[in-house]
């Protein structure tokens, strides 16, 4: 998080995580369209349209006395990309992680939750996160329970669940006003309107 006195603006960097194809920039897509700035996000892709370093985009939030820029990336989960993971994460004040819910997904979800464990260590468990049980709409889904068991997600300090769908945007808008409220805890983020 950065403080800028002069202007009175914060910067705060929240990063969309998770395996490939769970989500991650359809559900930064429909954020920012909801915010009428999907123009305004920039996407670093293969050939193929996948992401290749990261999508960015900046939200602006207006404040009382401050006002908020929330810089948003989404990680590539392309597992030959992983390099560029890390890189993306530097900074992070807050992670949305996107989990596929589609049962063949279960494993890939929980190794990509273990390599984000394993960049951050000890300091995870203090970080504000959002985890989103993405493609709610699928007929096989795996049961969430089981994997907030297996990745012990009550030792977490700040962290929320959702159900999401992000091609039709179910959950996207009140995860990220969990994060902002995991963020900054006490805020009233009621005022936050698309």
């Amino acid at each position: 998080m950065k403080f800028d006195k002069k202007n009175k603006i914060i910067d705060v960097k929240i990063v969309f995580y998770g395996p490939a194809l769970s989500g991650k920039t359809t559900t930064l897509k429909y954020l920012f369209q909801k915010f009428g700035k999907l123009d305004k996000i920039k996407s670093i892709n293969t050939t193929t349209g996948r992401t290749l370093f990261f999508d960015f985009g900046i939200i602006k939030l207006k404040g009382i006395k401050w006002d908020v820029k929330f810089l948003i990336y989404s990680t590539t989960g392309q597992d030959f990309y992983y390099i560029t993971r890390p890189m993306t994460l530097k900074g992070a004040d807050g992670i949305i992680f996107v989990a596929d819910s589609s049962v063949e997904s279960f494993d890939r979800n929980l190794n990509s939750w273990k390599e984000l464990a394993s960049l951050y260590n000890e300091k995870l468990l203090k970080m504000p996160i959002v985890c989103n049980f993405n493609k709610q709409d699928l007929s096989r889904k795996f049961n969430y329970l089981d994997f907030l068991e297996k990745i012990y997600f009550k030792k977490y300090k700040s962290f929320a669940f959702f159900k999401t769908i992000a091609l039709v945007g179910d959950g996207i808008v009140t995860s990220f006003k969990k994060i902002i409220e995991l963020i900054f805890p006490g805020l009233i983020i009621s005022q936050i309107s698309t």
